[in-house]
């Protein structure tokens, strides 16, 4: 997450950045290194600044508060996120910020491909148990949909 120059270093498989990051990102250095890369947006103008980039996904968000850290706009909520879903449908769009155990369904309504639940791992006792739990409960909403 956001150090794309140890996520190249190290062979990570991917990178995620968030906007401020996206001023002094190398791209190219990315791409050619093949790490995917996700790009954080927090509205229209931010999805077409990242569609410039061609990112392997674009995260929406933050779409409830969260307490990881602090955001430079107000949560979007769940009717943006149901529209920015329809106005970008060329990537893969992720769900992100204060998402968790009792909203991901309907974070998943919003047709998202994915969500980033980071408290929901990182403040569980188990966080394989967790891990194993909500992809469960993501499977199985993706099969009844």
């Amino acid at each position: 997450n956001d150090f794309w120059e140890l996520a190249i270093e190290y062979g990570a498989y991917g990178v995620h950045l968030g906007q401020e990051d996206i001023d002094t990102a190398d791209f190219d250095l990315i791409k050619s290194n093949q790490l995917r890369l996700g790009i954080s947006t927090h509205g229209i103008a931010e999805m077409q600044r990242a569609d410039q980039i061609s990112p392997s996904y674009i995260a929406l968000g933050a779409i409830f508060p969260t307490t990881l850290k602090i955001m430079p706009t107000a949560p979007q909520g769940l009717a943006r996120l149901a529209f920015y879903t329809k106005l970008i449908q060329s990537y893969p769009l992720v769900g992100i910020g204060g998402v968790d155990e009792t909203n991901l369904e309907a974070v998943l309504n919003c047709q998202v491909g994915s969500v980033a639940m980071v408290r929901s791992v990182i403040n569980a006792p188990d966080y394989q148990l967790a891990i194993d739990q909500l992809q469960a409960r993501i499977l199985k909403f993706q099969l009844n949909d």
